[in-house]
């Protein structure tokens, strides 16, 4: 059966739709087969041979043996098969251009997952909105979105992909406005350093919708990793700003140094000193008192992307607070209460269980008192260390002194100064 008709517009059609010609007159001969084995008296084998050059159409029916092997073939071609292959070949044919065509998008797209895209808005709802980026459509899930963003149809928006899936209906591509990956390829696309790769970007910390950090390297000693990125007056640096819409973005320099790394990812707040403890990874940070909610940041937003970008837990403190804790003074609310045994026990405020008087680092005096200091200014509850150890030791001799000893001592508020008919001091 001649057909060279069929054959050029088989091949027009591959040219339409992109798909190789040898794809189509696969699907041509999977559909004729389909359709041979459908006549009267047709054989259980058979395949179907097109010729590319004339648009010859044969049907070879084989006869096979018990393990599979041909031991017969002949023409089997129906008198009336091009009408029987007009009807059959059709829904077949259309049915396998678009499995040919899911495929290629899914392959157009399959090794994009970590790049950017620009889409035009289609739809919006509670759930998730579509991207139109062309040939396909991306899916933006709630969960992927900024909260506060607005996102009217018909306008364009970059995003990041996430994830693309193979599924029944094409590919299904997943993207994202709130991946730290959008943030480096939005950097990609405005410095050329970057793509040269001059300066590198090694991390990145963010908080969709209200600042991100980055800690960028640079491989030449002749450019300023920081400038680069931020640019001519800060052209690079706004118009990734303008594209996530107003997000606050932090450049900072990176170093194989710890404590240097984290001082860094603590700008624009004035770190004192840094103090790495390995083995169980804070970074304890030191600043002056007037710096401390600068570091600390709204809610804790600067020292969160702090740990974020460097990887350490990070731990920050006054000078003021270091200078206490230096000194071994402590500081706690509670009262002293009676316990079962007639003893006297300390009862935190904050709740929990009372400890006895040797727990919270007091010694006893004969007469079941409590010692305290002897400052007439404050009428505090502070009792030097050592001393504290020593007295301890006098009220209960099966009490090692090492763990009081190393108790910070206990401070209380400042109360006014007793009346003259007041206790003596010592005296509960």
């Amino acid at each position: 059966m001649r057909n060279p008709e069929m054959l050029e517009a088989l091949s027009a059609l591959a040219a339409e739709k992109g798909i190789s010609e040898e794809i189509m007159l696969e699907a041509l001969a999977n559909a004729l087969v389909t359709a041979y084995k459908r006549s009267p008296d047709a054989a259980e084998e058979a395949l179907v041979e097109i010729d590319v050059e004339t648009g010859e159409i044969r049907v070879i029916a084989q006869e096979l043996d018990e393990e599979g092997e041909v031991v017969r073939e002949w023409d089997d071609t129906p008198d009336d098969f091009g009408r029987i292959a007009a009807q059959t070949a059709k829904q077949v044919i259309l049915q396998r251009i678009r499995e040919a065509e899911r495929e290629m998008k899914y392959e157009e797209y399959a090794g994009r997952e970590g790049d950017i895209v620009t889409g035009i808005i289609q739809q919006t709802d509670a759930r998730y909105t579509l991207l139109d980026l062309g040939r396909v459509e991306a899916l933006l899930p709630q969960a992927e979105q900024v909260p506060g963003d607005r996102y009217d149809h018909g306008s364009r928006m970059k995003a990041y992909i996430v994830e693309v899936r193979k599924t029944a209906k094409g590919p299904q591509i997943v993207v994202s406005r709130t991946h730290p990956g959008l943030v480096k390829r939005l950097f990609e696309l405005e410095v050329p350093e970057l793509v040269d790769g001059v300066v590198e970007i090694k991390a990145v910390a963010r908080e969709p919708g209200h600042r991100t950090k980055l800690a960028v390297l640079s491989h030449d000693g002749n450019v300023d990793p920081v400038g680069a990125c931020v640019g001519a007056r800060g052209m690079r640096v706004r118009q990734v700003v303008t594209e996530l819409r107003g997000e606050k973005v932090d450049i900072v320099p990176f170093s194989d140094d710890p404590p240097e790394f984290v001082m860094r990812a603590l700008a624009p707040a004035k770190v004192r000193e840094v103090r790495i403890h390995e083995d169980t990874g804070i970074a304890e940070v030191i600043v002056p008192d007037f710096q401390l909610s600068l570091a600390i940041g709204k809610e804790g937003q600067n020292a969160r992307l702090a740990a974020r970008l460097t990887g350490w837990r990070v731990d920050i403190k006054s000078e003021t607070q270091l200078a206490e804790e230096e000194s071994g003074a402590g500081y706690a609310e509670g009262e002293w209460v009676e316990g079962e045994g007639g003893e006297l026990m300390w009862q935190p405020a904050e709740g929990g269980d009372a400890i006895s008087a040797a727990e919270a680092g007091y010694g006893l005096v004969p007469g079941g008192t409590v010692e305290r200091g002897a400052d007439d200014a404050t009428d505090g509850m502070a009792v030097d260390a050592n001393a504290a150890a020593d007295a301890v030791i006098g009220a209960d001799d099966t009490i090692d002194a090492a763990p009081a000893a190393e108790e910070a001592a206990i401070h209380v508020e400042e109360q006014p100064a007793p009346a003259e008919d007041a206790p003596e001091e010592g005296e509960l």
